[in-house]
């Protein structure tokens, strides 16, 4: 069984990006767990959070498998003031510049009351969708817990980190941006409270955004923490809340879109995924998971239905491999398409 002299050996190598001398120098090795080959870290370092963590992160978790491990949780914190000062450490530097203070950007966030209502689907294929008609489209994976966007469009890189900034991945001219580009192994996240709203203000404003004309967030599902921070820091977004036909999915999603009006956000429109099964064979429609909770939805929150999307798979295409994304000429890619030109001419009036 791995020993947790053999995780510091392991260690032993690995800097602090920030202070440049190595984790054991520093103290950073907080707490180390060991269950049969999962290892449990806790690392305070001097700027918890950035490009360079990121970079760290990945460094700490190769050096502990070689170790022997077959999985590696991390935690990280600030190492204390007074630790830094005397590493010969600075205050954080302020970053080059962020997103949030471009004007021209629309920031769209994708919001639900529950999980499992096609959110995701419905934010990869709106920022495509976007993308096809000429605009600047980047998309933030903010579902902390449960990111997807990587795996919906098929993205098998992580990000280029160049200093402190962090370039996003392009797939279908869409910059993608995810907090499972920095995890190993489909590993969970367990970050808490600041250190998830300082990871998500830093993929504002550590990545270098080419100039975007859309930015589209996905949000996490319901009214939590992650949700809270996105609205503080964009008291501009726009909002699209989505729900399937089922009356207790439309009035879960009703809290999000009630979120979103409390903190002065413009909802654009619902979004009906799911709303029926068409058949190839008959045309026939059938309302799998009932009828109105998109237009009941709609109503409540006095804005529009933007699309209602019925069940279906996109065409899989070997060599271009994305597997929740439409083709434009798919039915479905077609409704998405027209639910863009909608978005566009709400947003450039």
């Amino acid at each position: 069984m791995l020993t947790e002299e053999q995780v510091l050996k392991a260690l032993e190598p690995v800097k602090d990006p920030h202070l440049n001398k190595t984790l054991l120098e520093i103290g950073s090795v907080k707490e180390v767990k060991i269950k049969e080959k999962l290892v449990s870290l806790k690392l305070a370092i001097a700027q918890p959070g950035t490009a360079e963590q990121m970079q760290l992160q990945q460094e700490v978790v190769n050096a502990v498998k070689n170790a022997g491990a077959e999985s590696v949780g991390l935690r990280f914190e600030k190492l204390a003031e007074e630790e830094i000062a005397k590493h010969g450490g600075a205050a954080e530097e302020e970053g080059e510049k962020s997103l949030l203070d471009n004007k021209r950007t629309t920031f769209i966030a994708v919001t639900s009351g529950k999980g499992g209502v096609g959110k995701s689907t419905v934010s990869v294929n709106l920022a495509t969708s976007l993308a096809r008609q000429g605009k600047k489209v980047g998309i933030i994976d903010a579902d902390i817990y449960g990111f997807s966007v990587p795996d919906m469009m098929g993205i098998e890189e992580r990000p280029k980190v160049v200093g402190q900034r962090i370039y996003p991945v392009t797939r279908f001219d869409v910059q993608v941006i995810s907090m499972g580009f920095f995890v190993e192994d489909n590993s969970p996240i367990i970050w808490r409270g600041p250190m998830l709203g300082k990871m998500l203000n830093n993929f504002f404003n550590e990545v270098e955004w080419d100039d975007l004309d859309y930015l589209i967030l996905d949000l996490p599902p319901g009214t939590g923490d992650v949700a809270l921070d996105i609205h503080s820091m964009l008291p501009q977004s726009k909002e699209i809340v989505v729900t399937t036909p089922h009356a207790t999915a439309a009035f879960v999603a009703a809290r999000a879109g009630a979120m979103a009006l409390k903190t002065e956000h413009e909802i654009l429109g619902v979004v009906e995924n799911m709303a029926y099964f068409e058949s190839k064979l008959t045309g026939e429609k059938e309302f799998v998971f009932g009828k109105g909770g998109g237009p009941k939805l709609a109503e409540e929150l006095q804005t529009e239905i933007l699309a209602q999307i019925p069940l279906g798979q996109p065409e899989i295409d070997e060599e271009n491999f994305a597997p929740s994304v439409y083709d434009v000429e798919h039915p479905i890619g077609k409704i998405y398409m027209d639910m863009a030109e909608k978005v566009i001419q709400s947003t450039e009036k």
